[in-house]
């Protein structure tokens, strides 16, 4: 009845400690043997979800950067992106600077992150992903420069020491042509207009030859909201955010007890 599965991986596919559990290896190898495509569906970079491609071989689609781009992890190449215009990016990297914010620009082939910001990650309660971010992330010494000089940012974060900060800025950029998710307590992801998950999935049925009523989502978070919205099941984590759930059909257990796998085996019956 499905023939593509979407996962999001922070809350959902990955374990607390960034790992993925043995028991969904073994679901996801099971998923594939019977045909179904299982995906990547996520709002991480390119350069922070390689490092899982060899440990995942049966995972040969990505949406990423929150929909913006669809990519062939087996091929090694981009078959869709959407970048944000370009002249807005300076727009948003003043705004940030103002309300004290920390960026993190995203382009297909890394993401850029301020030294300085990294140096005080606490503040912008990120602690559990500095790991991350040193070993994927470049560090500049000038955003705005980085941002004015490129034209492929498919994705802009923006992480804020308070829930207030986020809400200031928010405003003042709400009538740019963007895609606005506000994400953990105090992280603003910011996309093109019309870029979300849900497109970006559906962008990768379209290739596949899939309708989205035989799609299956999986996810925790308010970047899952619009894949939830397009997929033909939508499954919540048991350590969903609060809303997340009844947005859902059905609820599965949490990502330290694959959570995932039991998904799967109890829709595909497998």
């Amino acid at each position: 009845m499905y023939k593509l599965i979407a996962l999001d991986m922070d809350g959902t596919l990955l374990r607390t400690d960034q790992t993925i559990h043995p028991d969904t290896l073994r679901d996801l190898r099971a998923a594939a043997e019977h045909g179904v495509q299982v995906a990547y569906c996520s709002g991480r970079a390119l350069s922070e979800l390689r490092p899982y491609f060899s440990l995942l071989p049966m995972m040969r689609w990505a949406v990423c950067y929150s929909g913006a781009m669809v990519y062939d992890c087996r091929e090694e190449r981009a078959v869709f992106h959407a970048p944000i215009p370009q002249p807005l990016v300076a727009e948003i990297l003043d705004a940030a600077r103002d309300y004290g914010a920390m960026p993190e620009l995203l382009r297909e082939a890394e993401s850029i992150v301020s030294g300085a910001d990294l140096d005080h990650i606490r503040d912008f309660h990120l602690e559990a992903f500095l790991s991350l971010f040193r070993k994927t992330a470049r560090q500049s010494n000038d955003l705005l420069a980085e941002g004015r000089q490129y034209r492929d940012l498919l994705k802009l974060n923006l992480f804020f020491r308070t829930i207030s900060d986020r809400q200031e800025i928010r405003k003042r950029l709400d009538a740019l042509p963007l895609e606005f998710v506000e994400l953990y307590d105090t992280a603003l992801e910011l996309n093109a207009r019309g870029v979300t998950k849900g497109t970006g999935l559906t962008k990768l049925a379209e290739i596949l030859g899939i309708s989205m009523g035989e799609t299956l989502g999986i996810g925790d978070s308010g970047n899952d909201r619009e894949m939830f919205r397009h997929v033909g099941l939508a499954v919540a984590m048991g350590n969903a955010e609060p809303g997340i759930r009844e947005l859902c059909a059905m609820t599965t257990g949490d990502n330290d007890h694959n959570g995932v796998g039991e998904a799967i085996r109890k829709i595909l019956r497998i």
